[in-house]
């Protein structure tokens, strides 16, 4: 029999996964402690998520759909095209709100990372969603009047992760508005720099965005 389809039920079991990995760690992950943080009869995680691969990725699914939602609202927030110091406020903001509001979410999504070395169902699972995440911000910079290219992108995607990881597990007064944005400069000028865009050849100088 195929799991049931409620979505909302899946994302509060989904939420609840996050609950746990955020706060005690994979290994307090189970389909029972799931049911119990959801106050759901015992088996009903079972039923919506047969395996542990299966409720592991869809934790995964759930951090990114959020990331997604948030970073869609951000951009629906600016009006016109920016430039790379547009992007660097956007990229900002997004740290300091995941760092500052959303600690959990990110502290679960690196249990999964680090759980996909050991699971390569979960390993494929999120090699997936990276794929999706530039694809998604690929669009996300055209419509915001961007050029970066697909190695531009990858390449902040990385060190936005490696920022928020060192953000998210250090101590929560060090998140400060200031702080991120200060992160997010040299990120951005970092890459712009660095990687090769759709304006910019190896050995070119110049960079072009926006």
């Amino acid at each position: 029999m195929a799991p049931p389809r409620n979505q909302r039920r899946r994302d509060a079991l989904a939420d609840a996964a996050i609950a746990i990995l955020g706060t005690s760690g994979i290994h307090a992950l189970s389909h029972r402690a799931v049911d119990e943080r959801t106050e759901l009869p015992a088996g009903t995680t079972a039923n919506y998520f047969p395996t542990r691969d299966e409720l592991l990725a869809a934790a995964a699914r759930r951090v990114f759909g959020l990331h997604i939602e948030a970073m869609d609202a951000a951009d629906s927030r600016v009006a016109g095209a920016v430039g790379p110091d547009g992007l660097a406020e956007l990229i900002g903001g997004a740290l300091y709100d995941s760092a500052a509001h959303h600690r959990t979410r990110y502290l679960a999504i690196y249990e999964l990372t680090l759980e996909a070395a050991r699971r390569p169902e979960l390993a494929e699972a999120l090699s997936g969603m990276v794929a999706a995440a530039v694809d998604i911000t690929i669009g996300q910079h055209r419509t915001l009047g961007l050029d970066t290219s697909p190695a531009q992108v990858q390449a902040l995607i990385t060190l936005f992760s490696g920022v928020l990881l060192t953000l998210a597990a250090g101590p929560p007064e060090a998140v400060t508005p200031d702080a991120t944005h200060a992160l997010a400069r040299c990120l951005v000028a970092g890459v712009l720099a660095t990687v090769p865009g759709p304006c910019r050849r190896p050995g070119n100088d110049s960079a072009t965005v926006g």
